[in-house]
């Protein structure tokens, strides 16, 4: 079910810290009153906005396989924001064991500054990916603007919402699909991808920091004629009992971004903690059928061919386009395009 509230990043952090504190307390008042049980590991996911859902259903699948295979009982607590929120709070001081992030320049940055190894997409299989979406949009019931490709949003009669390509990997997802779009369209004229992508830019009625609050400005506030997210989160959206009866609908363009969604151990915390085995695990588990097979029914694309096989008929045929085949390394492309007075400052100017 989607929530219908987001907490902020930042009133996250302090709802972790806060929670961190009381059970230390709790904790010394038991070492006073009784004598210690075994001891229980605690680990922090530090995820994506729209994630909740999807990692209420694995940890405890995960909480139970750790138990059977170790003997051990297992805590594991969450964090949600926009992931390049997300990435900031860990240099901040957050103590995230792993991350489970949808923007791979967010955990560069955190191995940039140290607390991730360099070569950490050769950690776990596919790249550290354990799964994959694509943007796409999510529209009123029965399509009254009749919304089918890309170059729909860019109409004069077509308000969209989005999050904040600052704040949110999904929104840069939404960015660069429009912008690959545009550069399969016209051939790799910058001038033209720039006044498409600037158009459909002008065109966004809501920037919310977040996935979530994308969600409820489109179905719950009713702001915009589409809202542009993971080909997942449409899915779900419209699938869920909290707005199941708006009869929202699901659009899947013909050509999109390929969007991976990146793991890692923050290493340096698991290692201060000694908590590397557990979170070496846990990502790990991901890739097992069960949970490859959980990953498709919230609509997310996987790799386990098994799974893709038999889940082949809920996802429709795509033209995907790799953002580093096109634009280079993600370390460029963050600075031609989303760094203070690039690409998309300029056009958000343009627009105004």
């Amino acid at each position: 079910m989607i929530a219908l509230t987001r907490p902020s990043a930042h009133f996250i952090l302090e709802k972790y810290v806060i929670k961190r504190i009381l059970a230390l307390s709790a904790l010394a008042v038991s070492t006073v009153t009784a004598a210690p049980a075994s001891a229980q590991q605690t680990i922090l996911n530090t995820s994506y906005d729209i994630a909740r859902e999807l990692f209420t259903a694995i940890n405890p699948k995960f909480q139970a396989d750790w138990k059977a295979k170790s003997g051990q009982d297992l805590n594991i607590e969450q964090s949600f924001a926009g992931s390049s929120r997300q990435a900031q709070a860990i240099l901040q001081g957050l103590k995230a064991d792993v991350v489970t992030f949808n923007q791979i320049t967010d955990v560069d940055t955190l191995a940039q500054r140290g607390l991730i190894k360099k070569d950490w997409q050769k950690a776990f299989p596919n790249n550290s990916s354990p799964y994959y979406s694509t943007i796409a949009f999510l529209v009123r019931k029965g399509n009254p603007k009749q919304i089918k490709t890309w170059d729909d949003l860019t109409r004069d009669d077509v308000k969209l919402v989005f999050p904040n390509p600052k704040t949110s990997g999904n929104a840069r997802y939404s960015y660069l699909g429009a912008w690959l779009y545009a550069n399969e369209k016209f051939g790799g004229d910058d001038a033209k991808n720039r006044a498409f992508v600037g158009k459909l830019l002008k065109n966004v009625e809501s920037f919310p920091t977040g996935g979530r609050g994308a969600t409820v400005a489109f179905a719950q506030n009713n702001q915009g004629d589409a809202l542009l997210t993971f080909e997942s989160e449409v899915n779900n959206i419209a699938a869920s009992d909290e707005f199941k009866a708006l009869g929202l609908e699901v659009v899947v363009p013909p050509i999109s971004v390929l969007a991976e969604f990146p793991v890692a151990v923050v290493d340096r915390v698991a290692d201060e903690k000694g908590t590397r085995k557990v979170a070496e695990a846990y990502l790990n588990y991901l890739y097992t059928p069960e949970i490859q097979k959980l990953l498709a029914s919230f609509y997310y694309r996987v790799h386990d061919k098994a799974v893709v096989q038999e889940t082949a008929k809920q996802f429709p045929a795509i033209k995907l386009i790799n953002p580093q085949d096109v634009l280079g390394a993600w370390d460029d492309i963050s600075k031609t395009h989303f760094a203070s007075g690039g690409v998309l400052d300029q056009l958000l100017a343009q627009g105004r």
